[in-house]
């Protein structure tokens, strides 16, 4: 028995000192347009970037494009070419977004083009934001209410932006009415970020955004893969957009408005 188990030590110690670093070869994926375009109800003009995807062993440095031809148009007739600015970023000229319009984009490039879609919803008025505290490890912890009143009729969603004194938090905040419909919103937003909590005294600033669902699908989405969403996230893949022609990125006609509350004690 003693010398079995001797036996079957050095059996373990042999592969356990066999350690060998294996390699495994990442293929370089497809390089494809990016579009990030976004139209909203404050005055213009808006924007439209253009860069190409890079594979995922290169570094996060984003070629730009320059050469394209962009234009948005709207269910009015109205028709705006965009003119090239810098770092890949077009700028409209007479557009106006307003809620209830749709909006069409379409950008040419390199002999390819990309067309999408946006409606803009009705606006929902932001009409104030609330701290809500919470103990956290001894300490007392802060978030932000935003108060709203959700309209009767299902099917809205909202996406909110927030930014502690001058930092935005790139946490990804998008809501709909499917539990709370109709009634004034008490969520808090995501915070989860230990290097940008809300402190004391810091003033906070909340964009809030009535999107469109096909936007709700692409950031919610973005969500699960960021690592906010159940379970700690998802795999990452390309979210669904709304865009035709296989690029990258999301057309966004949508609503906004800003305030600003700052943190006091009780």
């Amino acid at each position: 028995m003693y010398k079995r188990q001797v036996k079957y030590l050095l059996i373990i110690l042999v592969f356990a000192s066999c350690d060998k670093i294996i390699t495994l070869p990442i293929e370089a994926n497809e390089q494809k347009i990016v579009i990030e375009a976004n139209i909203t109800d404050q005055p213009g003009p808006y924007f439209v970037k253009l860069t190409k995807s890079v594979s995922l062993n290169e570094a996060n440095v984003y070629p730009v494009i320059d050469n394209a031809t962009v234009i948005i148009s709207d269910n009015l007739g109205t028709k705006d070419t965009l003119t090239y600015t810098t770092a890949g970023l077009y700028k409209t000229h007479s557009i106006v977004g307003v809620y209830g319009n749709t909006y069409f984009l379409e950008v040419k490039v390199n002999g390819n083009t990309y067309t999408a879609q946006s409606t803009m919803p009705n606006k929902v008025n932001l009409d104030n934001l609330r701290v809500n505290t919470f103990p956290i490890n001894g300490e007392t912890r802060y978030s932000i209410i935003p108060v709203y009143q959700d309209p009767i009729a299902l099917g809205n969603s909202y996406r909110f932006i927030q930014k502690i004194n001058d930092t935005i938090d790139n946490n990804y905040n998008i809501f709909n009415d499917n539990l709370n419909n109709g009634k004034v919103n008490q969520r808090p937003l995501n915070n989860r970020n230990e290097d940008l909590t809300i402190k004391l005294f810091d003033i906070v600033s909340v964009e809030m955004q009535c999107i469109s669902p096909s936007s709700y699908t692409y950031f919610y989405t973005l969500t699960q893969q960021s690592g906010t969403g159940p379970g700690g996230g998802t795999v990452p893949a390309n979210p669904p957009n709304n865009i035709t022609g296989g690029a990258l990125g999301l057309f966004s006609a949508h609503t906004a408005q800003t305030k600003q509350i700052q943190i006091r004690p009780n």
